[in-house]
């Protein structure tokens, strides 16, 4: 069983999976990985400078010639030169999320970039249709790092009845049922984080893996939020200081979480914020990506051909 979506046929790509635009987290050689493997790779550059996320551009490239896209985040203080450089690069795919990208989407079209935006309510959603997105990611507040206030399932739905570009489902997605799910609801895609997280190829501290692995569905919080940038993240000693000083000293709270996602990443530092989404309790061992994608979608297609064994047999009584 062959899946095809207007995903897959926009991006070339086999698999209706994109790999989520993670800071630190989403290297070259990652991004490079789910791209060979079929689906949609993502170099990730949070607020990487422009000679860095060059340098990541072409560092991806010489391991793969598929399919990628690089992630961009509208808080980033170099975006305008983050632009140009991906236009420059000749990148296929830019994801941009953190706001409203409205201005730089026909610019990045003009030059034959696709562009795909996050986003977290049906109102941004609608703005970048009408602005000329290609597709839209739907990131639900189960997912890891910058949380939005509406659920996947809630937010998915109301995205399909007003949008008409493809829409691809992101947050608390960790598994072929919920995958076939998502497409028979009507989304072209989902977009998996947490679960390339706990993968073999991902650069990430191994600690940060086997917190993913021990985790249980109840085992993230959030932090940041009364700060104004709430971000999901495992629990830990750490997060509970960081919300503790966010009622008491929010800015002792800003220089706790200065480098903290890097200090998970690379060290796996007890003083680091480790992001993950709620999918985190549904994952119990690390794989390839190989591994990974194949029991997904071998899953999923059991899941949609059961559906439809199931209702075609029931319509038939």
């Amino acid at each position: 069983m062959t899946i095809k979506t207007r995903l897959t046929e926009m991006l070339s790509i086999n698999i209706p999976i994109i790999e989520g635009g993670m800071a630190w987290v989403g290297t070259p050689k990652l991004a490079a990985t789910i791209s060979e493997c079929g689906a949609l790779g993502t170099v990730g550059t949070g607020s990487l400078p422009p000679d860095e996320v060059r340098n990541k551009i072409k560092e991806l490239r010489k391991l793969t010639d598929k399919t990628f896209a690089v992630n961009l985040i509208m808080l980033n203080p170099y975006l305008e030169e983050l632009i140009d450089v991906v236009i420059d690069e000749k990148v296929p795919v830019v994801i941009i999320g953190a706001g409203n990208p409205g201005r730089y989407i026909k610019k990045l079209k003009d030059h034959n970039i696709k562009v795909f935006v996050v986003v977290s309510s049906d109102s941004l959603a609608k703005r970048c249709e009408n602005n000329g997105a290609d597709a839209i990611i739907g990131e639900g507040m189960e997912c890891g790092g910058h949380i939005g206030d509406v659920s996947t399932l809630v937010l998915i739905q109301k995205l399909l009845k007003v949008i008409n570009i493809p829409v691809i489902a992101a947050g608390g997605i960790a598994s072929g049922e919920a995958i076939a799910g998502m497409l028979t609801m009507g989304a072209e895609g989902v977009q998996l984080g947490t679960a390339f997280v706990a993968t073999k190829e991902c650069e990430a501290h191994e600690s940060y893996k086997e917190k993913i692995i021990k985790s249980g569905v109840r085992g993230t919080v959030i932090t940041g939020e009364k700060l104004g940038h709430p971000v999901r993240v495992l629990k830990s000693g750490f997060a509970r200081k960081v919300r503790e000083a966010e009622m008491s000293s929010p800015q002792e709270a800003e220089e706790l979480l200065i480098n903290s996602l890097e200090r998970a990443y690379r060290n796996g530092d007890t003083d680091g914020s480790f992001m993950a989404g709620q999918s985190a309790g549904l994952i119990n061992e690390v794989k390839t990506v190989s591994e990974l994608l194949d029991s997904l979608m071998e899953k999923t297609e059991c899941t949609l051909r059961s559906i439809t064994r199931k209702f075609c047999a029931n319509s038939t009584k």
